[in-house]
């Protein structure tokens, strides 16, 4: 009899152990505040676009979100402080195209699937700019320019995600240039408005405000209602360009659980509908999205081979 009530003890243990397992992991989220975190310095664009997500959140949840700052080794420190954490939803990290960019070139000692990408929200199109009153405005200036001085052209941007444009365009159309890089985006289309350089790599958003700066062709498949005189890539012959861009989007630690990426994507959907934050967006020319995280995943893994093959080069 003894036994048999000690057998009856371990199996009401072991159901009440996978009990509380199991309401665990169906636990109410969020319960505490969430962290944001932001792998850039406070004031830049992502910075921005993270605050602009919390604000509009807002609208659509009671949850409290916390912006932090965790600036410092191209994002590793931001990555690596994620990754500290426990997987359970309330580290919210603010990522980039540069993000992985730089895990590539600067061999960041993480695995780039050590977070889950769970929503690709941005896509902000890649620009070849050019001086507006300078002899090489144009795509068809670009290129005979580039053969008529093979290895001289200089094209400028901040290394990383541009300077594969760069390196991608000179592939597709044949020619030959000089890259610079520049530690800043202003300084690099500085060099192009004082011609010392023909061709800036950017997006719409870099030629605001910049009469001496023209958008002289977009990564797109069809041209944007707010530039409608830019032409596209694709329509002036050049292939498989047609869809690089500068995006920015979410991730959280991998093995978070299923309900709480359930529910960031839910708010994730409210937030793509949501007007204000396509406004904020769409006047620069950016694209509002909403990629879950197997396309998103998707889309990380395709990259850091592309990055790896032109880095390589």
């Amino acid at each position: 009899m003894k036994r048999v009530l000690i057998t009856l003890a371990l199996i009401l243990v072991t159901v009440s152990m996978f009990a509380e397992g199991q309401t665990d992991s169906k636990a109410p989220f969020p319960e505490k505040p969430i962290r944001v975190v932001v792998y850039a310095a406070a004031g830049g664009q992502l910075d921005i676009t993270a605050r602009k997500f919390v604000e509009i959140a807002a609208k659509y949840t009671p949850a409290t979100f916390v912006v932090e700052n965790k600036a410092g080794a191209g994002g590793l420190v931001g990555w690596e402080y994620v990754l500290s954490q426990p997987e359970d939803g309330y580290n919210l990290m603010a990522v980039t195209k540069t993000l992985i960019a730089n895990h590539v070139k600067d061999e960041f000692d993480v695995d780039p699937m050590s977070l889950d990408w769970i929503a690709f929200l941005i896509n902000d199109a890649e620009a070849i700019i050019t001086n507006s009153k300078s002899k090489v405005r144009t795509i068809q200036d670009v290129i005979a320019d580039a053969k008529a001085r093979p290895g001289q052209q200089i094209w400028v941007t901040p290394p990383g995600v541009d300077e594969v444009m760069a390196y991608k365009f000179w592939d597709k159309t044949g020619i030959t240039a000089k890259y610079v890089p520049y530690d800043a985006g202003g300084q690099a289309m500085a060099a192009v408005i004082g011609q010392q350089a023909q061709v800036y790599v950017g997006n719409p958003v870099d030629v605001r405000g910049k009469p001496d700066l023209m958008m002289a062709a977009i990564s797109a498949e069809k041209r944007f209602a707010q530039f409608p005189d830019v032409p596209t890539l694709k329509e002036l012959g050049i292939q498989d360009l047609d869809a690089e861009s500068f995006w920015r989007g979410f991730a959280l630690k991998k093995g978070t659980p299923a309900n709480v990426v359930a529910w960031y994507d839910d708010l994730f959907a409210k937030l793509t509908a949501d007007p204000d934050w396509r406004q904020f967006n769409e006047k620069d020319g950016m694209e509002v999205v909403h990629y879950k995280k197997d396309k998103f995943n998707s889309v990380i893994e395709s990259e850091i081979r592309d990055f790896k093959a032109y880095f390589n080069k």
